[in-house]
């Protein structure tokens, strides 16, 4: 089976779509800075992943590493507690699951 191919871009369109990736990566590392640094807590964070793109695509592995207190080793093992898929993002936790995160964050 071929390999799918990416669009054909032109090279604007291209210098455009790598923009705005570096863009969503800088918006990313700020936000998770603000959650290192306490400046931002993870609920405030769901709130904003209903409504921004940028803030629902970020994976949870790697914002449950950024909090306080919660290393690489805890947050897989919360994630594993509460059967959150290593791969999932912010936008696609359901209630429940946003709910046991919450619960065990502020617990910790």
């Amino acid at each position: 089976m071929p390999q799918p191919q990416p669009p054909a871009l032109t090279p604007e369109q291209r210098q455009q779509a790598l923009a705005k990736a570096a863009a969503a990566r800088r918006q990313r590392a700020e936000i998770k800075e603000k959650l290192k640094m306490g400046n931002l807590s993870l609920a405030q964070l769901l709130e904003n992943a209903e409504n921004d793109d940028i803030v629902g695509k970020m994976k949870v592995l790697a914002v449950l590493e950024s909090l306080p207190g919660l290393g690489k080793v805890k947050a897989r093992r919360l994630m594993e507690t509460i059967g959150i898929s290593e791969t999932r993002r912010l936008q696609g936790l359901g209630a429940n699951q946003r709910g046991r995160l919450l619960e065990e964050t502020t617990r910790s």
